[in-house]
């Protein structure tokens, strides 16, 4: 494991394995990399990859107040480690944080984004921004355990499934990254795509999904999709909000290097 410093003096811890092009995963919410760690075997293959920890997660620090531009300063860290440009791989809300950060100038060769969650059904500014005020208050009275129920029940998990995630071993640390989820809330914005800020993207963007999560993730993608000029769209099948690593390498590694 090694570190970047980034604008602010935050610290961020990454791994990186393999050689060629520079691939950098952007991990999504409850995640310090861990998840991204069997898709980053795959992309070594044919890659220097990059799987870092988000700040405030894992072995990366953090640096109060929390703004959406210091993220994309550790990822422009990251990039400059990269030897000054790369591609970009954002998984869940890591994808809307991607999208931002190519949008505010990132210099990167190319995007691509998996099931970023933007929810396209009606109501929704308003029930993001309900949801995040919520957690806000619950984060800063630090009550960690009912932020990431909060959670947990906006993301449609029925209760019987949360009160059998209390009693496994992961919960411990989820809880220790249930702060974090306020920085992947900000990521989303009003929780639906800017269209505006999207059709600045001059880089190609491949856009996905998978089968399984097409209900809710389809339409995020294709207004994603429809928003970028230079975009690619594809829904790949069988998989859900965490695909298979093979298949998805596969897909990338076409995109980004073919």
């Amino acid at each position: 494991m090694a570190t970047v410093t980034s604008k602010d003096g935050t610290r961020i811890s990454y791994v990186r394995t393999g050689s060629g092009p520079a691939v950098i995963l952007v991990g999504g919410a409850l995640d310090d990399g861990a998840e991204n760690v069997p898709l980053a075997e795959e992309l070594a293959r044919s890659c220097t990859v990059f799987n870092y920890a988000r700040r405030g997660r894992g072995e990366s620090g953090d640096t109060a107040p929390y703004a959406l531009a210091r993220e994309i300063e550790d990822l422009l860290a990251l990039v400059s480690e990269a030897g000054g440009t790369a591609h970009l791989h954002g998984v869940s809300s890591g994808g809307a944080l991607a999208l931002e950060a190519v949008a505010a100038g990132l210099p990167v060769s190319s995007l691509s984004v998996y099931e970023v969650p933007y929810d396209m059904t009606e109501g929704a500014p308003r029930r993001q921004h309900a949801f995040a005020e919520r957690l806000r208050v619950l984060i800063e009275s630090g009550d960690r355990d009912g932020a990431l129920v909060h959670a947990m029940r906006n993301w449609g998990s029925p209760e019987e499934q949360i009160e059998a995630a209390r009693h496994t071993p992961m919960w411990p640390g989820l809880l220790e990254l249930a702060p974090t989820l306020v920085y992947d809330v900000t990521c989303l914005g009003t929780g639906v795509p800017s269209t505006e800020r999207l059709a600045t993207i001059s880089q190609p963007v491949l856009v996905l999904d998978g089968e399984l999560g097409a209900g809710f993730f389809g339409p995020a993608a294709d207004a994603i999709a429809g928003s970028v000029p230079h975009s690619r769209r594809r829904t790949l099948a069988g998989q859900g909000h965490v695909a298979d690593p093979e298949a998805i390498a596969e897909v990338l590694l076409a995109f980004h290097l073919g």
